[in-house]
């Protein structure tokens, strides 16, 4: 990849992350205001506006306070979510997984990624971080256990990619502010559930001129705390679908070795079991998606939109498409081989 393309990756990436955290306090905020509506601490009255929106000023702050803390401290809480911990050169195949995010390293021209594990028996991975030199590789025991080396490096490849290409910073701030607006929105949706703000009178509030707007803001308030999360989850899904062909392809740049990747890819099409501790705000992550295994290889619009990552059998088939026919032949002969 040349340099300027590198460069306009790491510009959109800046710019992505910068609108998510714009886009992430307005949501705080607007649903900080429906909260001040709701505890009566504004209502309106004559055209007017009267009270003082003490919520919403504490969730622009907590908006604010979770964003720069999601950029700092976003890798160790994802890593933490997972129970993931500091891959060390324990064994001989840990050994071979550092030496090969070393080598993929030294192809990316890059700092080279702290090592994390998962004690789960599927084979995945992930990267995550803030930018290269604070940024972190984390494999399952499953991925070292069923994995060759050169599979190994197809995988490892990929993950790299993501970590290049700044990738991480954003789908990083995704998980976590996801988990933010899902929490907020299950506070408004709970408070009102069980009549949490119905203990003022409102009568003479609602005599007034601003009852309709205020009748208004309650049902949009109630909407966006249902739909929010929703929102949050399928902006995740979007963003990490169109940065999986690129890191593929990315990975074969690494390796030279198109073959490499695609035996990785055919070996978790046939992986069943999702991985014990996937979460819905930490699959985007993830090289496949940890909580479907080989099922979310489905086709179609509806199947594509609420999956986090594009169908293995499209990612499979363009690199086939690299290596030719006799060449994606070769490959998945040498993948029987080693089953």
């Amino acid at each position: 990849m040349a340099a300027s393309d590198f460069r306009a990756l790491e510009a959109t990436n800046r710019r992505q992350t910068v609108i998510l955290v714009a886009v992430f306090i307005v949501l705080f905020a607007i649903l900080g205001f429906g909260l001040d509506y709701l505890a009566r601490n504004i209502y309106f009255a004559n055209g007017r506006m009267i009270g003082f929106p003490i919520l919403t000023v504490f969730a622009i702050i907590f908006a604010s306070v979770e964003s720069v803390f999601s950029f700092y401290g976003g890798a160790s809480l994802v890593l933490l979510s997972v129970h993931a911990r500091e891959l060390k050169p324990d064994t001989m195949e840990h050994q071979i997984v550092l030496n090969v995010i070393n080598e993929m390293a030294i192809a990316a021209r890059m700092h080279v990624p702290k090592a994390y594990i998962m004690d789960d028996p599927s084979p995945n991975a992930f990267a995550t971080g803030r930018d290269p030199a604070h940024s972190v590789i984390c494999v399952t025991q499953g991925l070292i256990d069923q994995m060759d080396r050169e599979e190994l490096q197809g995988v490892i490849g990929h993950e790299m990619s993501h970590v290049r290409d700044y990738d991480i910073r954003t789908m990083m701030m995704i998980a976590v502010l996801v988990g933010g607006v899902a929490m907020l929105s299950d506070f408004v949706y709970r408070m009102w559930f069980f009549g949490g703000f119905s203990g003022r009178d409102r009568d003479s509030h609602d005599r007034s001129d601003g009852a309709e707007a205020g009748a208004i803001i309650t049902i949009a308030v109630l909407l966006l705390a249902v739909l929010a999360p929703i929102f949050a989850q399928l902006l995740a899904m979007a963003v990490s679908r169109q940065r999986e062909y690129l890191a593929d392809a990315s990975s074969v740049e690494f390796t030279r070795n198109p073959r490499a990747l695609l035996r990785a890819l055919q070996r978790l099409q046939q992986v069943e079991s999702p991985l014990k501790r996937g979460t819905a705000g930490t699959a985007h992550l993830f090289m496949v998606n940890p909580r479907e295994g080989a099922r979310e290889d489905s086709e179609g619009f509806f199947a594509n939109l609420v999956s986090t990552h594009p169908p293995l059998s499209r990612r499979i088939a363009r690199l086939q498409a690299m290596l030719g026919p006799a060449g994606a032949a070769q490959a998945l002969g040498a993948g029987a081989v080693q089953n």
